[in-house]
């Protein structure tokens, strides 16, 4: 058997042996991951600037916060997210005992991404360790240094026996995915995610893909440019664009964008000064495949803002593009890199039909003063999640469940829905061993007198509808 055939067979033996099932476990690993975080926080800065030169700002706020945050609410509800959900019964079940059990799916494989190699890497696993599961992880190979981190270290934290960490490139990933996982979780690309989905539809094995998308940020007449031009800013130029929740392009007026050009240079040089490049607070493009991919796309339209280039030092200017054009190579594709092109339109109902006609985005975001511009959006429109006045603060909410629809993506987490996703919701009827008698009304051979009975004890009624006048 291959390494890996190996390893997923040890780690389902410790599955089905129920050492993952009692809650003090979860509780122990859990709080032994929040040790990983703390006491390998400088490793983690060290290893997301030498693959990215992410400001250690931008970490400590998009990859230890939020999964100190993921785990501290996890930690905090745990108890109340197992206990069986009872259900409503009907009239021959009244003496029975009928519920959902929260099961834990088995071996679950996590393949995380390199634009947040942790945050991406570590929520899902919470989920994961907090419904019960045993869990093999890939980190991305293209973010090396944190890859090196997460293998060498945080096996030092967690059980070996129901926990591990596979280092592996496209090849060795192709083997790995050839395993039978009782569920899959992955963070990437679309195309990859159709990969991913071809090699669990031979197991029938559930997934989750956390995809991306083309986010569209729609700004009205109505709104203060000011305040627009940072927040969009911050959205897009935040790790360097390579962000998939970021505002992809804006939508705008003609008249909106004359002004929103000088208050997004405004905001730029505020945020990173006259010379970004110099900036401690601007990262770099992770690799120079992926640097390549994005500088082409500054093809498009041409640069109202930034646009300047180094090869060498993987650097990308804060660039805003006008004059593009809806079929021009940046509209057809996810840019993940610190481009933002504007658009104009002549009104909402423009940008609604603009957005509508295109595959659904991971995000829709909207600014406006008016409530009405900003729910009609929000009701004409489909995306896996929607921010009114601000980008990317959603997904700061362990509250609201995270996810795709459609090219941008497929099922949920963060939060609950974390440990929902990894969960199977298992229904459950105890019955009674004895009171024959009420049983023998459904056997045959079957007598028609009987089912006018059977039917008024199983079957739902429709409740007595209010009409108010």
């Amino acid at each position: 058997m291959s390494p890996h055939t190996v390893l997923v067979s040890r780690l389902r033996a410790a599955w089905l042996s129920g050492k993952t099932r009692p809650m003090e476990y979860r509780v122990a690993q859990l709080e032994a991951l929040g040790r990983f975080l703390d006491e390998n926080k400088l490793d983690i800065l060290e290893a997301t600037a030498l693959d990215m030169r992410k400001p250690p700002f931008e970490v400590e706020l998009s990859e230890i916060s939020i999964c100190r945050s993921e785990l501290n609410h996890t930690l905090n509800n745990l108890g109340t997210w197992m206990k069986d959900e009872h259900v409503d019964k009907n009239w021959v079940t009244q003496l029975d005992s009928a519920f959902i059990r929260k099961d834990p799916y088995g071996v679950v494989l996590i393949i995380g991404p390199w634009n947040y190699p942790i945050n991406l890497l570590l929520v899902p696993l919470i989920g994961a360790i907090a419904a019960g599961n045993c869990v093999v992880m890939k980190p991305s190979e293209i973010s090396r240094n944190v890859e090196r981190l997460v293998a060498e270290m945080l096996p030092r934290y967690l059980d070996k026996d129901c926990f591990a960490v596979v280092t592996a490139g496209v090849e060795e990933t192709t083997r790995l995915l050839e395993n039978k996982f009782d569920y899959i979780f992955f963070t990437g690309s679309p195309s990859v995610g159709r990969i991913i989905m071809t090699a669990a539809a031979k197991h029938l094995t559930p997934v989750t893909l956390e995809l991306g998308g083309k986010n569209p940020c729609y700004v009205s007449d109505s709104c203060n440019v000011q305040n627009v031009a940072r927040r969009v800013a911050w959205g897009r130029f935040f790790n360097a664009g390579q962000t998939c929740v970021a505002p992809d392009y804006v939508l705008c007026s003609a008249d909106m964008q004359e002004k929103l050009l000088p208050a997004l240079r405004e905001a730029i040089t505020e945020f990173y000064g006259p010379n970004p490049q110099e900036s401690p607070d601007f990262g770099r493009i992770v690799g120079d495949k992926h640097f390549q991919r994005v500088q082409a796309l500054l093809r498009s339209g041409h640069a109202a803002i930034g646009g300047q280039t180094d090869a060498e030092a993987r650097y990308i200017a804060p660039t805003v593009l006008v004059g593009v054009q809806q079929d021009d190579p940046i509209m057809e594709e996810e840019i993940f890199g610190p481009i933002l092109p504007i658009l104009t339109v002549t009104s909402v109902d423009d940008a609604i039909a603009f957005i509508n006609a295109r595959e659904r985005p991971l995000a829709i975001y909207v600014f406006s003063s008016c409530k009405k511009v900003v729910n009609r959006v929000l009701e004409q429109t489909s995306s896996g999640g929607f921010c009114a006045n601000d980008t990317i603060m959603h997904i700061t909410l362990t509250s609201l469940p995270f996810g795709g629809i459609g090219q941008s993506g497929l099922g949920r987490y963060h939060g609950r829905s974390s440990f929902d996703t990894f969960s199977h919701p298992r229904s459950a009827l105890l019955r009674g061993a004895g009171r024959e008698a009420f049983n023998t009304l459904r056997y045959p051979p079957y007598a028609r007198r009987c089912l006018p009975l059977l039917r008024a004890t199983t079957e739902t009624k429709r409740q007595a509808a209010c009409t108010l006048l």
